[in-house]
């Protein structure tokens, strides 16, 4: 079996269909029904995305996903019915890596999956599994970070920012690098993208984000980790 995707979804016939779907593609698929037994799956075992509908019975799909990130980055796609904008603008604030309407086209959501999965497998090519440096370790494979054994909560692309940064500590990447290995070839964002997700990453990792200890800024040409 190919990657390991969890969905979290009481809508039981929904999530036969799409079980079966993904499994058509050679992904390695687990159900749960409520958001409680999501986190402790999260907690139990690592997966590599996780499809998560906004609406659960027992706490708010956003509840969810904050509970998730306290304990890891993994990817997550909220699937729902709710077409509010707010709605969408909250679930990427709270830590989605996307957002897909229901009713959608299957092979949209094969397709976003596909280009995450890539983003986060181009992030980690090359490099080590665990990173232990200054009081860190970055594990790619759980995706989870922790400072003197505990953990920090990161989005997933405040993951693979920082864990970019720390695998090469000391050297200089400039925006545009970052904007390309993170988010892609595809994505047309504006630079300062960057910058947000840096200054969030450093509100969560320093003790002074206004004076940084470990991601430093090369004034007009980006940014570094700096290791001991």
């Amino acid at each position: 079996m190919g990657e390991k995707i969890l969905i979290v979804d009481a809508d039981k016939a929904f999530v036969k269909g799409l079980k079966y779907s993904l499994e058509q593609d050679n992904y390695e698929t687990e159900i749960v029904t409520s958001g409680k037994n999501a986190v402790d799956k999260i907690n139990k075992k690592s997966y590599e995305m996780v499809l998560l509908e906004l609406e659960m019975p027992d706490m708010s799909g956003l509840t969810i996903c904050q509970n998730i990130r306290n304990v890891s980055s993994v990817p997550i796609i909220f699937l729902t019915e709710n077409d509010e904008d707010i709605k969408k603008i909250l679930a990427l604030e709270y830590g989605a890596d996307d957002y897909l309407v229901k009713p959608f086209n299957i092979l949209e959501l094969k397709a976003r999956i596909k280009a995450i999965l890539r983003r986060v497998n181009k992030v980690i090519e090359g490099n080590k599994h665990i990173i232990e440096i200054n009081d860190f370790t970055i594990n790619s494979l759980g995706r989870k970070i922790t400072r003197l054994d505990k953990d920090i909560n990161l989005t997933g692309k405040e993951f693979d920012l920082l864990y970019i940064l720390a695998s090469s500590p000391g050297k200089v990447f400039t925006r545009e690098e970052l904007l390309e290995k993170v988010w892609g070839y595809e994505y047309y964002g504006d630079l300062r993208t960057v910058d947000v997700h840096i200054r969030r990453i450093r509100e969560k990792i320093e003790q002074d984000p206004k004076s940084s200890e470990y991601i430093l800024t090369k004034w007009g040409v980006g940014y570094y980790f700096k290791g001991k």
